[in-house]
């Protein structure tokens, strides 16, 4: 049988996937992209709230933007295998740095496709959303990351410096159909 996924924002159901996801990042010293303020906040029951807060511009807190989060989670034993978040605009940060979309995959569950599906999956949301392109970076040297967005229509733009993670981030954009 093939499992099947589905993409659900933040809730109480899956809050004990979401406190085991977090662990499994902050004991592989793993980045945590696309999560929002998983990384700072312990309480899984705070990061749903903090996440439903995102999703409206009047909650949304000062010099952040409107975002929704969600979760990709694997049907039959509803495990969160990946998050992915999508901002509804640029602040500067974004317009220079990280874009619309910002995802991750489990430590222990990289390697199959699931980044691909997921991105796949989120892009009909940023449709609804009014959104006619997106814009997505990764890190350079990020082999799995660019071959994910160029899988699913990125093209890219430019490579860019950040200058406070030392880092060099690819630009790609996708345009929605």
């Amino acid at each position: 049988m093939k499992n099947e996924f589905i993409l659900v924002p933040p809730s109480e159901a899956y809050a004990s996937e979401i406190a085991a996801y977090r662990q499994e990042f902050l004991a592989a010293g793993d980045s945590m992209d696309g999560c929002g303020s998983l990384r700072r906040i312990e309480d899984p029951i705070e990061y749903i709230e903090r996440s439903q807060a995102m999703t409206r511009k009047e909650t949304v807190p000062e010099g952040l933007v409107q975002a929704t989060q969600f979760l990709y989670v694997r049907s039959s034993d509803c495990r969160v295998v990946g998050m992915i978040q999508v901002r509804h605009y640029f602040n500067e940060y974004l317009e220079k740095y990280a874009g619309h979309i910002g995802y991750s995959v489990r430590p222990s569950e990289r390697r199959q496709g699931y980044a691909k599906a997921m991105l796949r999956a989120a892009l009909p949301f940023c449709k609804e959303i009014g959104l006619d392109r997106v814009l997505i970076s990764c890190i350079d040297g990020n082999i799995g990351s660019e071959k994910t967005i160029l899988s699913c229509g990125g093209v890219y733009e430019s490579t860019v410096y950040l200058e406070s993670e030392d880092v060099y981030l690819k630009r790609f954009w996708i345009t929605l159909q």
